[in-house]
């Protein structure tokens, strides 16, 4: 077999005409997340609960009609079941899956309600298998793809709560690390399942990316700055190239593998 041309590889992250959908694809991290792969060529479909806030965030930077908005309550199978219907309808089926979305209640780590820690749990592994599960016809329509779920350093490693000792408002509670420690377990397993279908399932951990909500109160990212080796707060621009690179071509023979994002915190 001939090696391939040098034109071969300009193209590895070349996502053009690639239907990808990004669930809370309209966030702190989401935004950053599109932006990446519609510089890159994508056709992205943000499924959310808020038309508003969507329009909102992309309203200036919309290119070329490659971004659209399609409701989705991911908590719920019947709506995640008719926006992946009106999905393929409408643009196509799609190629990659990206499961950003998460819903939680509840942050004191001793005294979390029942249905507050199951809520927390279903926020994040619940609504991924849940949309795993419902795309599957779609990716398997195209003979093959990829999902993308978005985990944590936190289902990897636990909080340094010295930390939090003067925030405790952004306490990182218990339900949420289980969450992503089982998201991570999902993406091997199915990865594993998947994989004679030429479906790769991967993973990102991203770590210590407050929102500007948080960046508000500057001793606390002090605080965050001080244990990451690198010195800083992640900024959505850097958690965008890990996508890019899941969602191309240059990541084909990589399945099962959590991709951390994180400045190096989880080294230590």
């Amino acid at each position: 077999m001939a090696a391939p041309l040098l034109a071969d590889y300009s193209k590895l992250f070349d996502l053009t005409d690639r239907l990808i959908l990004v669930t809370g694809g309209y966030g702190h991290l989401g935004r950053a997340m599109v932006l990446g792969l519609l510089a890159h060529g994508a056709r992205v479909v943000v499924l959310a609960r808020h038309e508003a806030s969507f329009a909102e965030q992309f309203a200036a930077e919309i290119p070329d009609g490659r971004v659209h908005f399609q409701v989705c309550d991911v908590a719920s199978t019947p709506s995640v079941q008719a926006a992946f219907r009106a999905i393929r309808e409408q643009h196509g089926a799609p190629h990659v899956l990206i499961n950003n979305a998460v819903y939680s209640a509840g942050q004191q780590p001793d005294a979390l309600t029942d249905e507050q820690f199951a809520h927390g749990l279903d926020g994040s592994a619940g609504s991924a298998y849940r949309c795993l599960r419902e795309v599957l016809p779609y990716l398997r329509e195209n003979g093959g793809g990829k999902i993308i779920n978005v985990a944590s350093m936190y289902g990897m490693v636990a909080p340094d709560f010295a930390a939090y000792d003067a925030h405790p408002q952004f306490l990182n509670p218990p339900h949420y690390g289980a969450a992503k420690a089982a998201v991570i377990q999902l993406t091997k397993y199915f990865s594993s399942y998947l994989g004679p279908e030429n479906i790769q399932v991967n993973c990102v951990s991203p770590g210590a990316f407050p929102s500007a909500r948080v960046q508000e109160q500057a001793g606390f990212v002090a605080e965050l700055e001080r244990r990451n080796p690198l010195g800083r707060i992640g900024r959505p621009e850097d958690l965008a190239g890990a996508f890019v690179y899941l969602s191309a071509s240059a990541s084909d023979f990589v399945t099962g593998h959590n991709l951390v994002v994180d400045g190096g915190w989880t080294i230590r």
